[in-house]
């Protein structure tokens, strides 16, 4: 047996590599929104020339829905939880740099409402000149995030800053769940 056989063999069975675990939010939601508009967004109006850009939106709203739900069960468990005031100290992410000025109206543990009266985000999409793509890489993500940090928990929002609105309207509430009989 060689040396590397005898290593091989010690560690104990190979697992397979899985994807390294996101860090990105180490450098702000804020400048990770930037990184990925400067290079998502070019690569969607490239496409959407080439293959009809309602069609490539849509796809890229659809993969931009299914991470968010991935990065919402990532949250609640990196959180240590799944209630309303595990998700509301999680916003501090969000606010990072500034990124947003958030008025919180409301905080229980069946209900979580706040505004949102400045945010960085839409100033950012429009500065980059792609504001319609806010929507698809950033406001998209909002109601699957919630579905994936705990399904019993809904997001209302009617407006955004992103669309032209004064403040964003974010109103989650915990659904009531039937214990069952017995």
């Amino acid at each position: 047996m060689t040396d590397d056989d005898r290593t091989r063999h010690s560690a104990g069975p190979a697992r397979a590599p899985g994807p390294p675990p996101d860090r990105l939010n180490e450098i702000g939601v804020l400048k990770r929104r930037e990184i990925e508009a400067r290079i998502v967004g070019p690569l969607l109006e490239a496409l959407g020339r080439e293959f009809g850009r309602e069609r490539v939106l849509q796809v890229a709203r659809d993969v931009i829905v299914e991470i968010a739900r991935q990065q919402g069960d990532q949250l609640a468990q990196a959180v240590g939880g799944r209630s309303l005031a595990h998700f509301a100290g999680a916003l501090d992410l969000w606010k990072k740099d500034d990124a947003l000025e958030i008025d919180v109206l409301e905080q229980t543990e069946e209900r979580f409402s706040f505004n949102v009266t400045r945010c960085r985000y839409a100033e950012l999409y429009r500065a980059l000149g792609v504001p319609e793509l806010g929507a698809v890489l950033s406001c998209n993500r909002d109601f699957s995030l919630i579905e994936g940090f705990n399904a019993n928990v809904r997001l209302r929002r009617s407006q955004t800053i992103m669309e032209g609105a004064p403040f964003c309207d974010f109103r989650f509430s915990r659904q009531r769940t039937e214990a069952p009989e017995g």
